[in-house]
């Protein structure tokens, strides 16, 4: 039996009913998990971005840095002294030194890039990797290498990515296969070369006992500007003093031929978790 005009009408109404309310849960769910997402976005920190410090905090650090910028600049032993009085740190920070320098970083020959021994280390374990081979690799060891050798840690970094050291020497027998690892240690400040003093061309031994004990690399930035660690915050005033003035004699004794007017414009030195307390010199 055919169904009637107005019989149709009625299912063809039922079933538009029926379909509009089944997708007004699906459509209502699609509108509330843009909300949703946009949300937790919101929530989650962005990368590279510190987390907000609280009202106290920022009202502390403000006040120290007015305070510090008042002072001026500092003899270094007074420097030293306000530098631990603006501690607020749980562990032991390291003490950094900043120099901005009168050079212009666009020209080879003025570039300022080497090591230098601190007298009282840096307060740190150095993991030392020493590419050599031979008799060397008994020396390297002995003085206090972690790890020396020649194809096995070459192979270790190019296959593996292997990079758990802090500093790379390399004898110079070495760098003919050294030399291939220039892309991956490069970018990462590891590569030997004879400008930081970590190409070898004299005794291993002594060269290992030099970066175990506090040998630090320095080299200039974009800026002009060269920064290191010379120890811990814990140190003796007296040690700290000496380490800072040994790294700003080196970087004085280095001054590039090229170099016209005021070579060294100013010294910071600061803390991990510090502001910055110029340096007069």
């Amino acid at each position: 039996m055919a169904k009637q005009p107005e019989q149709a009408q009625a299912e063809n109404k039922a079933e538009t009913a029926t379909e509009a309310g089944d997708s007004q849960p699906k459509s209502a769910k699609a509108k509330d998990e843009p909300a949703a997402t946009e949300t937790a976005t919101k929530k989650r920190k962005k990368p590279g971005k510190s987390p907000r410090i609280g009202k106290k905090l920022r009202n502390q650090l403000k006040n120290l840095r007015q305070k510090l910028r008042k002072e001026g600049a500092q003899p270094l032993d007074r420097a030293i002294k306000l530098l631990k009085q603006s501690k607020r740190a749980k562990f032991d920070e390291t003490v950094e030194v900043h120099m901005h320098l009168g050079i212009d970083p666009t020209q080879n020959d003025q570039m300022v890039r080497g090591s230098v021994s601190l007298p009282h280390g840096i307060g740190k374990s150095v993991r030392v990797l020493v590419f050599c081979q031979g008799d060397n690799v008994a020396k390297a060891k002995e003085a206090g290498a972690d790890y020396a050798g020649s194809d096995e840690y070459i192979k270790k970094i190019q296959q593996e990515g292997w990079l758990d050291f802090d500093v790379a020497l390399a004898t110079q027998d070495m760098m003919g296969q050294v030399s291939r690892l220039g892309k991956i240690l490069g970018p990462r400040g590891l590569m030997p070369t004879p400008k930081a003093g970590t190409v070898v061309t004299g005794d291993v031994a002594t060269a290992v006992r030099e970066f175990k004990a506090g040998k630090v690399e320095y080299r200039t930035d974009k800026g002009g500007n060269v920064h290191a660690g010379v120890g811990k915050l814990s140190f003796d005033d007296q040690k700290l003093i000496e380490n800072i003035q040994a790294f700003v004699e080196q970087i004085r004794a280095v001054k590039p031929a090229g170099v016209k007017g005021n070579y060294i414009k100013s010294v910071n030195i600061s803390a991990t978790m510090s502001p910055s307390i110029a340096v007069s010199v």
